[in-house]
């Protein structure tokens, strides 16, 4: 749990400042889950510059509550709680100097959204706030008002928890959350995971990742795992401290989010999925008659492949629909064993390539046609699906032919910008793995618009 704050104070010397406004919005990692907005009478007067700035006067603050009678309500919504902020070692202090003046010694483990901004989303001009928000495309109102500014660190702080790919922020909690010895069983744990599309994340008692899937019902899924007599299932259960998640809305993001996160961190039990997980490729082999022949055949790397599988049966599946949709033959594709003519020919569906009785130059610009059809080579486009909520999409952005990434929009003007666009992009790893994710989806899936750039 997270306690995003910002506080505005009067300005002065050092540590003679005292708070004027404070925000804190308490976020569990997806939604804000509650929140104290106040302000505050410091008790002293507020420098002019300050006042110019904030459009906080000392007149406003006469009535405001002192910090002695919020400060219940502050430690209140923080506990349990990392502090967040923009500039967290500013608001951090001023919350301790308050406490202290008190008798109170206010500690927490902080984490600052400059410090992870810079680390994250490096090569931007500026990290101020204001500047920074506008070039990811976040919307901001009150601006130097601790709720704006709040609000603002929340939508980034939610940003870079996506684009934190090895996930040292979630592991700092889950080592916080052990600290303070919670324990779930596995029942708890199961209630307290979303029935959404999503990556989960299973830790240990170090808080060390052992496990991560990706799953349409994220609950139900987990539930599997805990009720499951598998070898691996059995030692997750054992071993299993906490689970923590983080919902994509669209399936084809948790796609490739599990793909690049396994290889990333590489969990003890998704051995299987450290390496490529297609194990099977379509390649084009002409005959001696000139014919193009689509062969499915185990992954070879040294051999230009069209498109892949995770097994054998998904390859030949595949490969029957597209020998029907693009009228090829399933003799010359190897799904008719034969010395005649193929049972398409028999029935009419087939038109006799398997005998010779069309040119090379007809059949072969079939085979072309789903050639094409299947890369993205030189492609610029935006995959746009649903997002994490109904005012969301997300969006995956391909440039000449290269996954780039994906992001979270709320604005058209941000998909629509490709500075914002490539701004707000969570950059991923391109491979055949994530070429073969992104094919394979948009073949079998709907998505809601792919925009051609």
């Amino acid at each position: 749990m997270y306690a995003i704050l910002d506080i505005e104070t009067t300005g002065g010397q050092f540590n003679e400042e005292g708070i004027t406004e404070i925000a804190i919005y308490k976020f569990d990692g997806h939604t804000v889950v509650d929140q104290f907005i106040s302000l505050v009478n410091p008790e002293i007067p507020i420098q002019p510059f300050v006042v110019k700035l904030t459009g906080i006067n000392n007149a406003m603050l006469r009535s405001a509550p002192k910090f002695y009678e919020v400060a219940k309500r502050i430690i209140e919504i923080t506990e349990g709680c990392i502090v967040v902020a923009h500039n967290a070692s500013f608001d951090y202090r001023i919350l301790q100097t308050e406490f202290r003046r008190l008798g109170f010694k206010f500690q927490k483990q902080t984490l600052c959204t400059v410090e992870l901004s810079k680390k994250l989303l490096p090569g931007h001009a500026s990290y101020s706030l204001g500047k920074l928000v506008r070039a990811l495309g976040i919307p901001m109102a009150d601006r130097h008002r601790a709720t704006g500014d709040a609000m603002a660190t929340v939508k980034l702080f939610k940003m870079l928890l996506a684009q934190d790919v090895e996930k040292e922020i979630m592991k700092s909690l889950v080592k916080t959350e052990i600290k303070s010895g919670m324990s779930p069983k596995l029942l708890d744990i199961v209630e307290s995971l979303p029935s959404k599309t999503g990556i989960y994340y299973i830790h240990n008692e170090k808080g060390d990742l052992i496990y991560i899937g990706k799953s349409k019902n994220i609950k139900k899924r987990v539930n599997q795992h805990f009720t499951g007599t598998s070898r691996k299932c059995k030692k997750i259960q054992t071993e299993v401290y906490t689970v923590t998640y983080e919902e994509t809305g669209s399936e084809l993001i948790a796609l490739l989010k599990e793909s690049e996160e396994i290889k990333i961190n590489k969990p003890i039990y998704n051995r299987a999925q450290r390496k490529t997980i297609f194990q099977w490729a379509l390649y084009t082999v002409k005959d001696e008659n000139g014919y193009l022949k689509l062969s499915l055949q185990k992954t070879d790397l040294r051999k230009k492949e069209i498109t892949s599988f995770t097994s054998i049966q998904e390859g030949k599946s595949a490969l029957f629909k597209i020998t029907e949709k693009y009228n090829l033959c399933q003799k010359l594709n190897g799904l008719y064993e034969t010395k005649n003519a193929c049972f398409q020919y028999k029935i009419k569906e087939c038109d006799g390539a398997c005998l010779g009785e069309i040119t090379t130059d007809e059949y072969n610009s079939r085979v072309e046609e789903f050639i094409e059809a299947s890369q993205f080579q030189n492609d610029n486009m935006v995959v746009i699906d649903k997002g994490r909520s109904l005012e969301e999409r997300s969006a995956i952005l391909i440039e000449n032919g290269i996954y780039k990434g994906y992001c979270f929009y709320d604005l058209n003007y941000q998909i629509t910008n490709i500075e914002v666009l490539r701004n707000i992009i969570i950059p991923m790893q391109n491979n055949r793995d994530t070429k073969n994710i992104i094919q394979g989806y948009l073949r079998k899936n709907k998505v809601m618009k792919i925009v051609t750039l």
